[in-house]
């Protein structure tokens, strides 16, 4: 049930990236709903996997693949639609790639992200990426983040003008407040991925060499 609605958090992603770029303005508020869906399922797996008993190493590799697809995407999205700029997703992306290659040492050696039998060797980088107020607040700060920037797409349309959408980010202390959040979720994102490159370094040094027939394979 629970990598269920990971994978029903995925679908309903898509479906609001359409509804954000068919109808921007007129659809505005669902679309920002939808996306509050979206992130709200992040929590409800995890809980549905612990009510039930079926929390797995799978679960969890597919939960963290889930919340790297939806993040990712929404940024290039808000990029593609020139909201942000283009940076951002391309930090998102080099970032996610460097903390997933590194997690994947641990994997092969039996653990996991998160759990009894995770990677994370230092105070600082469980509470960065394990401890509840960290993970609530770049949770928060995201979800705030992609909120915004879903009704700020049709605050710059040229059809806002009259609309609920112009009164309310006309406000600046509104568009103060959504920016806050979204660069709080990247300073944030990029705070819990180095710690992560940290507590890598014993794997990275005890890995093995890669075999001479597996190099002239690659070429």
């Amino acid at each position: 049930m629970a990598n269920l609605i990971t994978v029903g958090r995925l679908v309903l992603l898509f479906g609001v990236l359409a509804i954000i770029a068919r109808a921007p303005v007129d659809l505005a508020l669902l679309s920002m709903a939808l996306i509050i869906v979206v992130f709200a399922g992040d929590g409800l797996d995890g809980w549905v996997a612990r009510k039930r008993g079926s929390a797995s190493q799978f679960g969890a590799v597919l939960d963290i693949a889930g919340d790297r697809i939806v993040e990712t995407v929404l940024w290039v999205f808000f990029a593609y639609l020139r909201v942000i700029p283009l940076w951002v997703p391309l930090l998102v992306i080099v970032r996610g790639g460097i903390v997933d290659a590194l997690r994947s040492l641990s994997y092969a050696e039996g653990m996991t992200a998160f759990g009894p039998s995770n990677m994370m060797r230092s105070d600082v980088t469980r509470w960065l990426t394990a401890g509840r107020f960290m993970r609530g607040l770049y949770g928060y700060a995201k979800a705030a983040g992609f909120v915004f920037l879903t009704g700020y797409v049709g605050f710059v349309h040229p059809a806002t003008a009259g609309s609920w959408l112009e009164t309310v980010y006309g406000q600046a202390w509104v568009r103060a407040l959504g920016w806050g959040s979204v660069w709080l979720a990247i300073v944030l994102m990029m705070a819990r991925g180095l710690p992560v490159i940290f507590d890598a370094l014993p794997y990275l040094r005890n890995a093995p060499a890669p075999s001479s027939t597996g190099s002239e394979a690659k070429r």
